[in-house]
């Protein structure tokens, strides 16, 4: 009798020999309630390697763009804001009906 449950290693004279297999099962029961988590919020991508840019709430107020690089996370949210600054005007930038941007340099005019 004693060397089956020797066998079933059920012959341990540690009564905490359990507790291992306890705190086991719960970084197990952790890792998979973040991969949910992240599958819940619909983000699968943060946990990939490549790098990416996401934008949430576009042309809203709330708009957010979250950008990977690397295992860098930047996450910019919109202001309201005005920036300015000095310089010189280098051209002119224009939005085609099938949504292409084209820019056009201004030229220089002699003096």
């Amino acid at each position: 009798m004693k060397r089956k449950l020797r066998r079933l290693g059920l012959d341990d004279d540690d009564p905490l020999s359990g507790v291992a297999n306890l705190f086991d099962l719960g970084v197990v029961f952790a890792l998979g309630f973040m991969l949910a988590l992240i599958s819940y919020i619909g983000l699968p991508e943060l946990v990939a390697r490549q790098d990416m840019t996401l934008v949430k709430n576009p042309g809203t107020p709330q708009m957010e763009i979250i950008r990977k690089k690397g295992t860098k996370i930047e996450r910019f949210r919109l202001s309201k804001d005005r920036l300015g600054g000095e310089g010189e005007k280098l051209g002119v930038a224009y939005r085609l009906k099938s949504g292409e941007v084209v820019y056009v340099p201004e030229e220089n005019e002699p003096p």
